[in-house]
């Protein structure tokens, strides 16, 4: 019997794990769902806090759903979880712990210089991995805060690094 409840423990523990596709809410924001779920519970609340700023306009200096840069959105993500970063994206990248593309997970932080900057000046959160391509929300001047992909054209070029703040 005990052998029996820990199988079907176990099976619907890897259940849990499987990968489906991202899908609106009645809200109109997509609710990602990960391929790798983060081991520490606070990335997921992180993300999830993010993801609820979708659609928000773009504001120089914005913590607030009435507009947010790109750093404000991750400053307040993880705020959201008592999560102390500096306010600003080239700050940011001094913090947490340099990794490689490769090991990217939920709740880390890619940086970017975007255009003819000389340092950092741009950060978003990755909020799902896929085969191949790493999905990440920033705030972007023209379009507000939105998802992108790693893999694309513009964000490709720009990258930098990415850091693990937990």
């Amino acid at each position: 019997m005990r052998k029996l409840l820990f199988f079907i423990g176990l099976s619907c523990l890897l259940a849990s794990c499987g990968s489906t596709k991202s899908a609106r809410n009645s809200r109109g924001t997509v609710e990602t769902k990960y391929y790798e779920v983060p081991a520490d519970k606070r990335l997921v609340n992180i993300v999830n806090d993010a993801l609820t700023y979708q659609g928000t306009r773009y504001k120089w200096g914005g913590t607030t759903r009435r507009g947010m840069d790109c750093s404000g959105l991750v400053y307040t993500a993880f705020q959201s979880e008592q999560v102390q970063l500096p306010r600003v994206s080239r700050n940011m990248a001094r913090e947490g712990k340099s990794i490689k593309p490769r090991e990217v997970t939920i709740g880390d932080l890619l940086f970017f210089k975007t255009e003819r900057s000389k340092r950092i000046n741009h950060v978003g959160l990755v909020v799902d991995i896929r085969p191949g391509e790493i999905l990440f929300i920033h705030s972007t001047t023209s379009r507000g805060v939105i998802i992108s992909s790693l893999d694309e054209n513009y964000w490709k070029k720009a990258y930098i690094e990415a850091r693990r703040m937990i």
